[in-house]
């Protein structure tokens, strides 16, 4: 006998499932409409932007952190055509070690801002490993309001361990930003290593997110990072945590005392704040208002940013030098044997340094 045997009195039931809500998010669509798949003409690329088109803005700012040849020369391109667009916005540096509620802080004041209609650009520089040049890329899931905010753009970018690269690759993608219309950029990074000198090359206003009560541990990263900071914001200032914050702001203020005066004239400010409960944002938006008109009305403002420029172009030169000199064929073929005699003793680091350089000047003007 063949087929199968039905059991009317059988235990096993199986219900009707619900429905699944769609994957499909018809709010975020309307911020992606108007593009199309593949590369695009320049002009394209430059009127998209103008026109406030986020994925083309994205798309353009892939070419700029492709190491493509080809992509590269269409990033110069639009690059150009873009930056007498540029420079109409308040650029600010955040930075707090992890933990300290960046991502809530920056969603916080962010929804302030574009409730008041700015339109708001976050660059955040992730901290990609030198080893696997992977990154963790988070700060869309974790900034969820802003994400689907039609007024705000949220663009993540690994570091690929270059503190040069960091300095170009940012400051080209915030000359976009500011040609698509964002009138304030946030440029957000881990606060654990040298990539806060970068950030502060590249911006208006840097700004130092704390804890209270972090511990001695975190002492040589204050040090370093105080000293750049316009201000100096302790979050987390809420519930049984208020009282501590306040101490740690009496403390803060008093350290400050001891650094040497701004070139700007601008005392740094201390205050307290809580993200979460969004308490102290509006008073931290309003000094750096303070200090805007202030950089601005003795000529601090414009004066510094044509710095940042030169510091740039000289980061840049200097990047492109040693990654020409590590491609170099001949170099490659030398430096094995090289690195192998400063490992024995056989010739010390300056010496080899200087006969490498040599021979790398030499092959240049052989193939000029």
């Amino acid at each position: 006998m063949t087929g199968k045997i039905k059991n009317k009195n059988s235990a096993l039931k199986v219900n009707k499932g619900i429905e699944q809500p769609s994957s499909f998010n018809p709010e975020a669509a309307k911020l992606f409409k108007g593009s199309k798949p593949g590369l695009l003409s320049i002009e394209e690329y430059v009127e998209g932007i103008r026109s406030g088109n986020r994925t083309i803005l994205s798309q353009a700012i892939t070419l700029i952190e492709s190491s493509l040849p080809s992509h590269q020369q269409l990033a110069e391109k639009i690059m150009e055509l873009c930056l007498p667009l540029s420079g109409n916005s308040i650029r600010i540096g955040i930075t707090g070690v992890p933990g300290v509620g960046k991502s809530t802080f920056i969603e916080s004041l962010g929804k302030e801002l574009t409730l008041a209609g700015h339109k708001l650009a976050v660059l955040a520089i992730d901290p990609s490993s030198k080893r696997t040049k992977g990154s963790i890329l988070g700060d869309k899931t974790r900034m969820e309001e802003l994400a689907t905010d039609a007024n705000a753009f949220i663009r993540p970018s690994p570091s690929a361990g270059s503190l040069g690269g960091i300095a170009q690759k940012t400051k080209e993608i915030i000359v976009l930003c500011e040609a698509a219309g964002f009138d304030i950029i946030f440029v957000e990074t881990v606060g654990v290593g040298q990539s806060e000198t970068a950030v502060h090359s590249m911006v208006d206003f840097f700004l130092l997110l704390m804890l209270a009560g972090a511990g001695d541990e975190l002492q040589g990263i204050k040090r370093g990072i105080m000293e750049m900071a316009d201000a100096i914001v302790i979050n987390k200032a809420d519930g049984d945590n208020l009282k501590k914050a306040e101490l740690a702001q009496r403390e803060y203020k008093n350290a400050l005392h001891l650094f040497p005066p701004t070139e700007s004239g601008w005392i740094p400010f201390v205050s307290t704040c809580s993200a979460r409960e969004k308490k102290g944002i509006n008073e931290i938006w309003e000094k750096i208002l303070e200090y805007e008109t202030l950089a601005k009305k003795d000529g601090y403002f414009p004066k510094r940013r044509k710095e940042q420029e030169l510091k740039i172009m000289f980061e840049t030169i200097n990047d492109y030098f040693i990654g020409n000199f590590k491609t170099n064929f001949t170099i490659k073929k030398l430096l094995p044997d090289i690195e192998n005699k400063v490992l024995k003793g056989e010739i010390s680091s300056y010496k080899a340094a200087k006969q490498l350089l040599e021979v790398y000047f030499e092959n240049i003007s052989i193939d000029k």
